[in-house]
């Protein structure tokens, strides 16, 4: 049986990464990028029913978005904002950010901001990069853009959350361009390692008992969640396709259940978009402004 809201919480940060089945890391290849505009593009009607979801529990959430889907689906763009939900960038065409030089990154996240801003009228706030490919001087570029906010760094599978102290928390990273807020998301630590809890094939991998119950965990040690998902998830009828066996492996992965959870996490925890209340995230950052002093690396999945 679900339990109510707790509404003496914070609220949480739900977000949804805006991409085409296609265009995951996981199967990327110089000639499949050839296609992307021959191939069957599905996110339009994957992410009107996250929409569609969303309103029937009044929730709003941040929609990171890539310049790409907006140029070839700007009613959806639109749709989304007239929802009320906060649009932030995914970049333009998912390429890694640790595969770019960092004009080709600043020339990415220019376009893609640009493209946003002008189909809904409203400043873009957040960024996230795509496969969380974020390195460490993207920060400073970030900022000279006009980005507040970072989502990027995923401590996943590491001996502490990169910078943070905790899983699911914020903190302030000082460039020489000024300060950016990175919002993490969310991983619980077991054995001294943060283990992914709230998002893509790790929220598909558990059963949502025990994905509830590690949440739970993280929210009674006060700290916010950060939840993200992708519109492809919630469509196990898409197309399938050709890829390493491991990928193919998470990326089709309990598609079925993706929607049915959504649904409960909905009903079990208070979300927002993250940009509605930047300022609370800015106030319960941790630790010391600081300087990235290495690269990110991640693994090629997200």
């Amino acid at each position: 049986m679900l339990t109510p809201l707790n509404r003496n919480v914070s609220k949480h940060a739900l977000t949804f990464d805006i991409e085409e089945h296609f265009q995951v890391s996981a199967f990327w290849t110089s000639e499949r990028r050839e296609q992307w505009d021959t191939l069957e593009s599905r996110v339009e009607r994957n992410t009107l029913r996250i929409a569609d979801i969303l309103d029937s529990r009044a929730v709003k959430a941040t929609f990171f978005v890539l310049g790409w889907i907006a140029e070839r689906h700007p009613q959806l763009v639109k749709a989304l904002a007239q929802r009320g939900h906060e649009i932030a960038s995914h970049g333009y065409g998912h390429e890694l950010v640790s595969r770019q030089t960092p004009e080709e990154f600043r020339q990415d996240i220019r376009r893609s901001k640009d493209i946003l801003e002008d189909l809904t009228g409203t400043k873009v706030r957040g960024y996230r990069a795509p496969s969380f490919s974020i390195t460490s001087g993207a920060f400073e570029i970030l900022v000279e853009e006009g980005y507040q906010y970072d989502s990027s760094v995923n401590g996943r599978f590491r001996r502490s959350c990169i910078a943070a102290g905790r899983s699911g928390s914020s903190y302030r990273i000082r460039t020489s361009a000024g300060v950016l807020l990175e919002v993490c998301p969310s991983t619980i630590s077991t054995c001294g390692v943060q283990l992914p809890v709230g998002g893509g094939g790790y929220f598909r991998l558990l059963p949502y008992s025990a994905t509830r119950m590690l949440l739970k965990r993280l929210e009674s040690q006060g700290s916010r969640l950060v939840i993200y998902l992708h519109p492809w998830e919630l469509d196990p009828a898409q197309p399938r396709m050709k890829g390493a066996l491991l990928s193919r492996a998470r990326h089709y992965l309990n598609l079925n259940k993706t929607e049915d959870g959504l649904k409960r996490l909905l009903h079990d925890f208070e979300f927002g978009p993250i940009a509605e209340d930047l300022h609370a995230w800015e106030e319960s950052s941790i630790g010391p402004r600081q300087t990235p002093a290495t690269s990110f690396q991640i693994t090629p999945y997200a």
